[in-house]
């Protein structure tokens, strides 16, 4: 499954600005259960494992300065973590705004992907993760494609 963006994230990007602004200070959510069709719909009884943050500080995180060949970082300087606040098997994430609920939404700005050891749109080292574990994220990359 290609990553996905909301509706309101592509009215974003349209109408105001960049990716990188539109989720600036986001968080990244880690969730177990069904994939929900679309980055619009509602979570359904997907189950949410851990929440990513500046150093787990509840902080949100940021983007590089600059893209790079289509595609724009994780700020290298910053610590993308969280602590599992369940145990479960990670299958979807959600790269989110600030305040965004998980509720049905055509205006909230997101990204959904799969999680997975290789070959998804975010890899873990294990996809099994164990309320109070520490999780990490060292690499992720958000691109646009070609047209």
């Amino acid at each position: 499954m290609p990553l996905k963006s909301s509706t309101g994230l592509r009215n974003y990007m349209l109408d105001a600005g960049s990716l990188k602004a539109a989720l600036a200070d986001g968080l990244i959510k880690i969730y177990s259960g069904t994939i929900p069709a679309t980055a619009d719909a509602a979570l359904g009884a997907a189950t949410l494992l851990c929440t990513i943050s500046d150093n787990a500080t509840g902080g949100g995180i940021e983007f590089e300065v600059n893209a790079v060949d289509g595609a724009i970082a994780k700020k290298a300087s910053e610590t993308w973590k969280g602590v599992n606040a369940n145990s479960g098997t990670a299958t979807f994430f959600r790269h989110v705004a600030p305040g965004d609920d998980g509720t049905a939404s055509t205006t909230q700005r997101r990204l959904q992907g799969t999680v997975g050891t290789s070959g998804a749109d975010l890899n873990l080292s294990s996809i099994i993760l164990t309320a109070g574990a520490d999780q990490l994220i060292n690499f992720y990359n958000a691109s646009l494609p070609t047209f």
